[in-house]
């Protein structure tokens, strides 16, 4: 078994359920959460909303996975973070469980 984390905005949860589904991942656990980005070092000229700190609705989703469902699953993530327009992307991380009850 891994540990699956997915984060991304608040608008993609529908997306990241389809793609839960699509790689065979039945049981996760999801909340919406706030993101946060520190963007004080920045150039105000790039600073499109010019304030030191930003915060996003966002939805953070985890899972006990099967080590035969991971690969798909970021596939399946790559492919839409490709296909994105806006800077935002879905953002996946795996690890590896030593030991669980």
């Amino acid at each position: 078994m891994k540990l699956l984390i997915i984060t991304a905005v608040l608008e993609f949860e529908k997306d990241i359920k389809a793609m839960l589904k699509k790689s065979n991942v039945k049981t996760f656990t999801y909340k919406e959460v706030k993101g946060f980005t520190d963007l004080s070092e920045e150039a105000i000229e790039s600073n499109w909303f010019a304030g030191d700190m930003n915060e996003t609705e966002s939805i953070l989703f985890y899972a006990f996975v099967k080590k035969e469902n991971i690969d798909s699953l970021f596939d399946l993530v790559n492919d839409f973070n490709a296909k994105q327009a806006a800077k935002s992307n879905i953002h996946i991380a795996v690890l590896n469980i030593e030991k669980s009850n």
